[in-house]
């Protein structure tokens, strides 16, 4: 029997409040509206953004289904919409591509009006949303929640893929991947033969590991606390690794002894903290070094430097998204790794039902996980 057009009732992973763990309840999901896609989907995910978030560093409304990296099936469409159909396999999108706003227009732009800035609302274009549990809105993430049986986005929310790709390992393509390896690829513009040092070893961070060494990159020197993620970091790409706590001088003058007084060519901050941030730009070539923040930085945070750190020419960069252009890279992506372009694997660490999706996030915060896919 169709659903179309019908209040869908199914699973989801609800958080009423921050720093309280996830209620798999039944919810509704509303039909979607004009120029809106509902979506079955089928994998998701655990990104430390939606940790952010949880744990309140990333501010949001609440109640909220977290989620933003996902792939599924289209179950069916507002009026209006022309890029998908009923059945199509998508990766819903976190930062949407209207393809008719300033930064869709440029030829570098990635950063669409459409997408959440500033002060998120946590509904959909109308101010108001599909989901509600017992008669009580709940509120979306990006425009995505994705920790749903069924969500609903906007049309520029949405990216068809090869039907045949596996969900369960194209989801990374809707976020960790993508950001990583864009910011070597795209933001950074890594420079075959140079050296590169990336802060912080994750789903991300390894992701950055394999652009560096896609684009050529002679050396790689991985930087974490955590050892354990060394083997895996090495194994993706990372020429070498080093743990700041093993030094007693700051991690940005040891990346120098280790270049020879010279500093990387391109350094790639992967944690969102301020602090990391600043040592990655002074680990940096004083003259031609590239720093590329890339990890999600808590959302009252402020940094401060010496202008000196960028007076010589040092270039501090922000990365969102890899600097992809959500909708039309995202196929692209998925094409490359059908055809074995690169491997997401690794990057796989465990498989979990939505029921336990407050284990995934245990595994997640102990840094056990590099990512924890749900399946549904």
């Amino acid at each position: 029997m169709s659903t179309a057009g019908k209040v869908i009732k199914c699973k989801a992973a609800v958080v009423w409040e921050p720093k309280k763990p996830f209620s798999v309840v039944e919810i509704e999901v509303a039909p979607p509206k004009a120029h809106e896609v509902r979506i079955k989907i089928l994998a998701s995910g655990i990104c430390r953004s939606d940790d952010h978030v949880l744990s309140g560093a990333i501010k949001a409304n609440f109640p909220i289904i977290l989620g933003h990296e996902a792939a599924g099936v289209v179950e069916s469409v507002g009026e209006g919409v022309t890029s998908v159909k009923p059945g199509d396999k998508v990766i819903p999108l976190f930062l949407p591509q209207c393809g008719e706003c300033s930064s869709c227009r440029h030829p570098r732009g990635n950063t669409c009006k459409k997408s959440e800035r500033g002060e998120p609302t946590g509904l959909m274009d109308d101010g108001t949303s599909r989901f509600t549990y017992e008669g009580k809105p709940i509120h979306n993430l990006a425009g995505t929640s994705t920790f749903s049986e069924y969500t609903v986005v906007h049309e520029d929310s949405v990216a068809k893929i090869d039907a045949s790709a596996p969900a369960e390992k194209v989801c990374l393509i809707g976020c960790g991947f993508s950001t990583g390896y864009g910011a070597a690829i795209n933001s950074a513009k890594v420079r075959p033969g140079s050296t590169c040092a990336v802060f912080g070893l994750g789903g991300v961070g390894l992701s950055v590991i394999m652009g560096c060494k896609a684009a050529g990159a002679s050396r790689i020197i991985g930087v974490d606390i955590n050892k354990d993620k060394f083997p895996k970091a090495k194994e993706l790409g990372a020429t070498e690794c080093i743990n700041p706590l093993d030094y007693k001088k700051p991690i940005n003058e040891v990346l120098f002894d280790l270049t020879d007084g010279g500093g990387v060519e391109y350094s790639f901050e992967v944690i969102g903290r301020t602090d990391t941030m600043v040592a990655a730009l002074a680990s940096c070539h004083m003259n031609y070094g590239k720093c590329i923040a890339v990890g999600v930085p808590p959302s009252a945070s402020e940094m401060s430097f010496s202008p000196a750190l960028i007076f010589t020419g040092r270039t501090l960069k922000g990365s969102l998204f890899g600097g992809w252009k959500s909708k039309a890279s995202v196929p692209r992506l998925v094409s490359d790794f059908m055809q074995k372009k690169f491997t997401l694997d690794p990057l796989i660490t465990h498989t979990l039902p939505l029921e336990k999706i407050n284990e995934g996030f245990d595994l997640l915060q102990a840094g056990k996980s590099i990512r924890t896919i749900l399946i549904f």
